[in-house]
């Protein structure tokens, strides 16, 4: 399973050689967070080449935002903000990209493996189809709007959030899977901590956040598993904050009040008095050097 990060920088995270088989041209990545089980990844990806790569099938559904720079895909060229999604089985045209340009992408549900081929041949898409979406060109919704299925599921006991605007990148109709990009209006408060039946991920695009885990900035990330609460949460005065966030079904938000976590228990041979001794602290999930101590180390 991935582990829960909460949350790093990618300033701080060292460069790999990227996982992009059967590829002419050089490119390196980041892991942002890697499930060692089945392969499944969130990684920020750089060409430093020129790229190119024949059309293929993945392993894994695989999804590419594109920060800055462009990427040719079949016939069409992508650039800053824009995305393609190929599910499980569906072809992924060729693909070719300019030196410089800057992703972030995602696998889920298998590792980094592709088997080139083409429509004609051995390799069969299925029903589904290849995803791709120009993001500046599409229109924020408020989470209240249901729409083309949006992932805020409020018949199933998820409550609206005033001063928050979507743009849906992809949603899978079976299992509720979707990406999307979230926008906060400048100083959007809510109180209560929460958390979902589903896991959560988000990688800021701009402005800032804070909540009780700390405060993020551009470049930051987190992957946090079902049911670990979190919030309070201020956007920031001046722009607000825009995250891809993604989810493996569709996002419910519970809430809890009064909400303590806390360490109870009396000291045996540590404390005041003992040398060289510190208080327990709950596990803490991977965390990035440049985001700080916790400001509570019982999150409460």
């Amino acid at each position: 399973m991935r582990p829960h990060v909460e949350f790093v920088h990618e300033d701080d995270l060292i460069w790999h050689p990227a996982e992009l088989p059967h590829a002419q041209g050089e490119a390196v990545q980041k892991n942002l967070c890697y499930d060692e089980e089945d392969g499944s990844a969130s990684l920020r990806v750089d060409f430093r080449t020129v790229w190119t790569r024949p059309s293929g099938l993945h392993t894994a559904l695989t999804e590419w935002y594109i920060l800055k720079g462009e990427v040719r895909i079949g016939d069409t060229t992508l650039s800053d903000g824009d995305y393609w999604c190929a599910p499980k089985g569906v072809l992924t045209p060729e693909l070719e990209v300019q030196p410089g340009t800057e992703i972030l992408l995602f696998r889920e549900y298998g590792d980094w493996q592709f088997t080139p081929g083409d429509k004609d041949g051995d390799n069969k898409a299925k029903d589904a189809e290849l995803v791709i979406m120009s993001s500046g060109k599409m229109k924020w919704y408020d989470v209240e709007d249901p729409v083309n299925g949006s992932p805020m599921d409020f018949e199933r006991g998820g409550t609206p959030v005033p001063g928050l605007h979507i743009k849906l990148l992809y949603r899978d109709p079976e299992t509720g899977f979707y990406t999307r990009l979230i926008r906060a209006e400048p100083g959007w408060v809510e109180h209560p901590l929460a958390h979902h039946p589903v896991f959560e991920e988000a990688y800021m695009l701009d402005g800032d956040f804070e909540y009780n885990f700390g405060t993020m900035k551009v470049g930051s990330y987190f992957f946090r598993p079902a049911g670990i609460r979190h919030g309070d949460f201020f956007a920031g005065k001046e722009n607000g904050f825009v995250f891809i966030l993604r989810c493996d079904g569709d996002l419910v938000d519970w809430y809890t009040e009064n909400a303590r976590v806390e360490m109870q228990g009396d000291p045996v041979n540590w404390g005041e008095g003992y040398p060289r001794s510190e208080p327990p602290v709950l596990i803490q999930p991977t965390r990035s050097k440049s985001a700080g101590k916790w400001k509570d180390p019982n999150y409460q």
